[in-house]
Parts: C-alpha cells; sequence; structure tokens
C-alpha cells in the first residue's frame, strides 16, 4: 500500500521517510495497493466491497480493527483471491519492492505462503518463480528509480495445514533464487508450531533459518515451542513474552523486574522480536496490558535490552507503513533518532543473509543516520 504522507520526527523535524529501514515481517498477501486488488479482481471476474481504492483501502482497515486474529485473518480471503495467477503474483511483488523503497526501506523480506495461491493451476515451484520474476523487476524499477534496496523471500507453511515438510522443501529448493528463510503463519491458538516438527528437524539439517509466528495470539508455550521445536531464530511478533516479565516494584523514576527462564532466554540469546505495534494493537495482541499503542510492552522490552525490531506486518489491513510505525512509537514513548538507529541495527542484525551483508547494512544505516 502506498504511503505519501510525510513523517516528521517531532523535536528535530527529521524526514523520517528518508531514513534507511530494515522490514523483517511484511506479508506479500498484507501489502497489495487497493487500486490493484481492484484491477486484478476484475479481471478474475471477482466480487470486491468497492470498486474505488480509497474506500476499499478503508474498508480493509475497519475490517482489521476486530481486536481478534481470526477476524483480521479474514481479509486475506480477498487479497490472496487476486494473487492466483502468475501474472498477479509478480504485479503485487513488484509493487510491494517499490513501495517499500519509497518508505526508505533498504533491506525486506517479504513473507507470504504458496500453498495458498495454487487455485488456479499454479504449482508451488511456479509460484514462487513468479513472486520472485516480481522481485526483480521490481529491483529494477526501483534502481532505476535511484532507489537502494535489496528483498528476499520468507516462504512459509500454514500452521494449521499438514503442509509443513512440502513446503520446508520448497524453500530450501529456492535458497539460491531468492528465499532466505521460512516461516510458519495463520491462527496461532491450538497450533502449536510442534505439528510442524519434521519440518523444523529438516530445515535444521539444511542449516536454513527459520522465524515462527508466535507470541501473538497465543502465549508462552506456544513461544517455547518455537525455540523448542521450531528452532527460531526470530519471533513473529512475540509480543506476549512480557507475560514472562514480572514488575516487582516501580518508583518515580524506575521499574524492577524480573525475568522468567524463556524471556531471560530470548534476551541473553539475542532472538529478535519481530514487534508490529498498530497491527498487534489490532489483534488484540496486547489485550493483557491496554487497548492504547503507549500500553504496548514494545518500550518495557526496549528498556530491558531484548532485541527488538518495527515492522508493518500487513501494510494494507493496518494502513501503514514503516516511517508510520516509528512515527506512532515516537508520539508514544518519545524515542529519537538514537532509538530508531537502535531498532534498525538489531533488524540488520538479525536479518536471514550472510555476516558480510548485515555488515554492509549496518554501514547504510550508520551513513543515513549520521547524514540525517
Amino acid at each position: 500500500m502506498t504511503d505519501d504522507t510525510e513523517y516528521l520526527l517531532e523535536g528535530d523535524g527529521t524526514d523520517i521517510r528518508a531514513l534507511p529501514k530494515i522490514s523483517l515481517h511484511d506479508h506479500l498477501d498484507g501489502g497489495l495497493r487497493p487500486q490493484t486488488i481492484i484491477e486484478l479482481a476484475d479481471e478474475l471476474d471477482l466480487e470486491v466491497p468497492s470498486t474505488d481504492a480509497e474506500l476499499l483501502g478503508d474498508w480493509f482497515e475497519a475490517q482489521s480493527n476486530s481486536g481478534s486474529l481470526v477476524d483480521y485473518l479474514k481479509t486475506f480471503d480477498l487479497t490472496t483471491a487476486v494473487m492466483q495467477t502468475r501474472e498477479g503474483l509478480a504485479r503485487v511483488a513488484k509493487e510491494s519492492v517499490l513501495d517499500l523503497a519509497a518508505d526508505g526501506v533498504i533491506y525486506g523480506e517479504l513473507r507470504w505462503a504458496p500453498e495458498q495461491h495454487l487455485a488456479r493451476g499454479l504449482s508451488l515451484d511456479e509460484a514462487v518463480e513468479a513472486v520472485q520474476d516480481g522481485i526483480e523487476d521490481g529491483l529494477d524499477a526501483a534502481d532505476a528509480a535511484g532507489y537502494d534496496i535489496r528483498i528476499g523471500q520468507l516462504v512459509t507453511a500454514m500452521r494449521h495445514a499438514d503442509r509443513g515438510l512440502e513446503i520446508a522443501e520448497l524453500a530450501v529448493r529456492h535458497r539460491e533464487r531468492g528465499v532466505v528463510g521460512f516461516d510458519i503463519a495463520g491462527a496461532e491458538a491450538g497450533f502449536l508450531p510442534s505439528r510442524h516438527r519434521t519440518a523444523f528437524d529438516y530445515l535444521a539439517s539444511q542449516f536454513f533459518p527459520t522465524t515462527v509466528h508466535a507470541g501473538e495470539a497465543d502465549g508462552l508455550e506456544s513461544i517455547r515451542s518455537a525455540l523448542l521445536d521450531g528452532r527460531a531464530l526470530r519471533l513473529g511478533h512475540g509480543v506476549r513474552l512480557a507475560e514472562d516479565i514480572v514488575v516487582e516494584r516501580q518508583d518515580e523514576d524506575n521499574s524492577y523486574v524480573s525475568l522468567g527462564l524463556l524471556s531471560q532466554w530470548v534476551r541473553d540469546r539475542r532472538v529478535a522480536l519481530e514487534l508490529s505495534p498498530s497491527s498487534n494493537l489490532q489483534t488484540g495482541a496486547i489485550a493483557a496490558w491496554g487497548d492504547e499503542l503507549v500500553d504496548h510492552p514494545f518500550d518495557l522490552l526496549y528498556q530491558l535490552g531484548f532485541r527488538v525490531t518495527v515492522n508493518t506486518d500487513n501494510r494494507l489491513m493496518s494502513a501503514t507503513s514503516l516511517s508510520r510505525e516509528l512515527a506512532l512509537l515516537s508520539d508514544a514513548f518519545g524515542y529519537d533518532l538514537s532509538d530508531f538507529e537502535v531498532f534498525q541495527r538489531n533488524a540488520a542484525e538479525a536479518a536471514f543473509l550472510p555476516i558480510e551483508d548485515r555488515e554492509e547494512l549496518i554501514e547504510l544505516i550508520e551513513d543515513g543516520f549520521d547524514e540525517a
């Protein structure tokens, strides 16, 4: 979803969109442009709630403000429906690259579930190839427009289905053709990562990195399974890890907390948390702490030294961009440029890239923030 809004950092007026940023948690089927949905739906003779792009965008945002992950996920029925052809997948991928580039993203990982895009005859491999073609077209167009951006695919298996190993093998087959990691997604409660232990065992044997959706619609047991069964190097959201942190007492200047074994492990091992502030609010992931962004445990986790990263999750459903998410966090917690740089360094260090490439990203971040 395009976002031409100017986001200025309060105090010094820095243009947040111009800052170099890393996007680790961005769903391909959650970032479509409303106008693209309308046009692709027309080609496939599908009904849409509105043929006005602005009204359709408003519809997605309203439907997503449900407070329930299950209800939130229903909006994807429409986006996935228009992503069932090679042309549709390639177009959506290309536009996602361009939208991220225009927002100042210098490295992004686009995650999506190929098994959900086979209704019109594509094979799993053909679907992955179509997305990669679109990404490469987007990279070429971004370069021609003066942007410097890199993109990797995160191939995702649906946690409620039984195709985990098949999708893991698909991801590994394409590791030299754009796929950088593996994920499981979908309804979290009742579907622990342990259901896909065979897939995760296979991925570990291939030294292939995984991130796992956990700690969004389910609690500590889901996170524990993501780490033990999924060998997760990052946690998709992971916001409910804060349930394992007890605030013992507070005074005017400080909070005194104790960490459980699980949260201690995540912090000490520097497992990255792919936090998505607006989405976490929409899905009720932070309901235990409140219903406003200032209630999000993001700041608690940050102050305690967890490797927090900032993400959009689904740009269309949250009517957001990475710049907007940073602006919202600044408004809620008073963050400044130095905090933003920490978040981007955290994300660069956690990217599913060789260490040389991660070090290069960090240099680009440092240079970009020095120039801000």
